[in-house]
């Protein structure tokens, strides 16, 4: 089976998010997608990210009526900071029935020299780009282990629901019905 693997904190999982993995799931060679919940991205500041099994929940809250879509916790159980090469050596091994693809957006695609092993990847692992207003990355347009799609823009971020729930105005449609209630009964994002 392929398996396109979606890496992000996910704080919180939102309706770009959930469009994106659609569409990949859907649009593209890959039979399913995971969204792989990562408990701390060692590119960016640790800011106001939420504990990880509260974003796993939410996750796991979003894609529940989903077919072609699935939640994993393996960047929750490997060694801290986790870096994608390790989580996918340790997939390819414990699954080596699947064959793994990453999913990830042109701004990820500019800093992608800056990843650990990044060569290992581009040599190993074929990579979903979809894209990301202002990010560009002319570097690898004709590089065979990426393939650049037609994933439809999404402008909405995690940032900007986490400001919103903070200054007390309504996310509804940015986000699940289920994980609008998870984040109201924890009353998470608020301080």
């Amino acid at each position: 089976m392929k398996i396109g693997l979606f890496f992000g904190s996910f704080n919180p999982v939102h309706i770009g998010h959930l469009i994106i993995a659609n569409y990949m799931a859907n649009h593209t060679d890959l039979d399913q997608v995971w969204l792989v919940v990562s408990p701390q991205n060692p590119l960016k500041e640790k800011g106001d990210l939420i504990n990880m099994y509260d974003r796993l929940e939410m996750a796991k809250l979003a894609i529940e009526d989903a077919q072609n879509l699935r939640v994993s916790d393996v960047e929750l159980k490997l060694p801290q900071p986790s870096y994608t090469i390790d989580t996918l050596a340790f997939l390819h091994e414990r699954y080596p029935e699947h064959q793994f693809s990453l999913i990830m957006g042109s701004d990820n695609l500019v800093s992608l020299k800056k990843w650990k092993n990044y060569e290992l990847i581009l040599r190993d692992y074929h990579v979903h780009i979809y894209p990301r207003p202002g990010y560009d990355s002319p570097e690898f347009k004709d590089h065979p282990s990426i393939s650049f799609t037609q994933t439809p823009l999404m402008e909405l971020s995690a940032t900007f629901i986490r400001k919103s729930v903070k200054e007390g105005k309504n996310i509804k449609f940015f986000v699940q019905d289920e994980v609008l209630k998870f984040i109201e009964s924890k009353n998470l994002y608020k301080a």
